[in-house]
């Protein structure tokens, strides 16, 4: 009975996350209010749906009361995130909040089966992280206020990323941890947003050359910062996300491609300097020739992607276990094994529509600051999404962080909920502000 409801489950989950990334794509095209609020509501069912099986199953094959108070909890903690974020933002973008749930919702059914003490640990996390979340919009629309205070911004990243050479720790062959308490924070989590503020700040005074070469030389501290703490995805995000909001602010194409040049060549000299980057990229060019050493992380990813094939081994059939450190950096592989390909494909569907209606929540805003400051929290968050999983799919080399809002990890998930509060902070900004423009021209609203 248990074999047969776990496949019978892995087919549905695979009908439902369809069915939910069709209606996030179809969301784009509904003008009406009326009929895209019903489609949301139809998209947070389904996650209900997902979510309901997925732990049933579990229930089911470990046999542990513990995950039926959990799941209850979880439910209880959704249901009043929903309720909590459309009481207090009438205006807020829904299908944003519903695939940042969704993501969320993902992270803990995996979690829960590959470490249930870390899925408890990691869900109390994102209660506090999504918690503070809440208040952040209501004080988004004060941030131009403080865009003068972007060298200061700045140099207070600085000095954070510094920090870790005196009282931080090496982990996984990164200086870029610090214990406190007991408790592992990543302060280049934090930093990013310090970052995001300080460019798009100073961008918005002044796009001069001289002024430009300034900026510059403080973005290339944070990414130096973290190549000599060996975090080099962390700079690879730091740099795209610079590159990119610098493009924007200039709209010069020249200033783009030179930026991509320098990337080029920072690293060829990191592959030469850096016995580190050797070995993922000889792990990513031919990781079964290397599969007892530097290749048995890749090699082992890509076993349980290939194993679960469309529909997936069902919740707890797999061997995630057997990939390393399967609860941060390769998660994604555990999805694919367990749920399976298609689920995985949909998955990066989703965050392809999170990154639309993020862009498009930046194009559309007033303001050159809002709009770098939106602009560039979601090429983070993009960028850092397909570093996880083209890790993990040897697509490209591994760079060894985390798929925001699912991976285990503290640090990542109140970074990533904060950056999702302001994105959304910026959304209902400019909902609140077009309301104003047609009331004064005395268009009907349509909300």
């Amino acid at each position: 009975m248990e074999f047969l409801i776990t496949n019978i489950s892995k087919y549905i989950m695979v009908i439902l996350i369809i069915a939910y990334t069709y209606h996030g794509f179809r969301s784009f095209n509904i003008k009406e209010d009326d009929k895209k609020r019903k489609l949301i509501n139809k998209m947070r069912r389904l996650i209900f749906y997902i979510h309901f099986i997925a732990y049933l199953v579990l229930f089911i094959n470990i046999k542990n009361e513990k995950i039926l108070i959990f799941y209850i909890s979880q439910v209880v903690v959704l249901a009043l995130f929903f309720a909590l974020y459309q009481w207090v933002y009438p205006n807020l973008s829904r299908l944003l909040l519903n695939n940042v749930m969704f993501f969320v919702v993902t992270g803990l059914i995996i979690l829960t089966r590959v470490s249930f003490d870390k899925a408890i640990k990691q869900f109390v996390v994102i209660s506090i992280s999504f918690f503070i979340s809440l208040f952040i919009p209501l004080f988004v629309a004060k941030l131009k206020v403080i865009t003068k205070f972007g060298w200061a911004y700045g140099f207070l990243g600085i000095v954070a990323l510094l920090s870790v050479f005196v009282i931080g720790s090496e982990y996984r062959g990164a200086t870029n941890w610090i214990l406190i308490g007991g408790f592992s924070v990543q302060p280049s989590e934090f930093v990013k947003i310090l970052f995001i503020f300080a460019i798009a700040g100073l961008l918005s005074q002044s796009t001069e050359f001289k002024h430009l070469v300034k900026v510059t030389i403080l973005a290339a501290c944070h990414v130096l910062i973290l190549v000599f703490q060996r975090d080099l995805g962390g700079a690879l995000i730091f740099y795209v996300a610079y590159l990119i909001m610098l493009y924007v602010a200039t709209k010069k194409p020249l200033y783009f491609f030179a930026g991509l040049g320098a990337g080029i060549v920072a690293s060829y000299l990191a592959y030469n300097l850096f016995s580190h980057v050797r070995v993922r990229v000889i792990a990513w060019q031919d990781p079964f020739s290397v599969i007892d050493n530097e290749g048995y992380q890749v090699s082992q990813s890509l076993f349980a992607i290939s194993t679960g094939g469309w529909y997936g081994m069902g919740l707890t059939k797999g061997l995630p276990e057997s990939i390393p450190i399967v609860d941060s950096d390769f998660i994604f592989s555990a999805i694919s094994e367990e749920m399976g390909g298609i689920y995985a494909i949909c998955l990066i569907l989703i965050n392809i529509t999170t990154l639309i209606m993020a862009y498009n929540i930046s194009a559309k805003i007033q303001g050159k600051f809002y709009k770098l400051v939106a602009l560039g929290l979601t090429s983070m968050i993009g960028f850092q999404g397909f570093l996880s999983i083209g890790g993990v799919t040897k697509f490209i080399p591994s760079t060894g962080v985390t798929l925001p809002f699912i991976s285990y990890g503290g640090s990542s998930i109140l970074s990533s909920a904060i950056m999702f509060a302001i994105i959304e902070g910026i959304f209902i900004l400019n909902q609140d502000m077009t309301k104003e423009y047609r009331e004064e021209e005395g268009t009907p609203s349509r909300d």
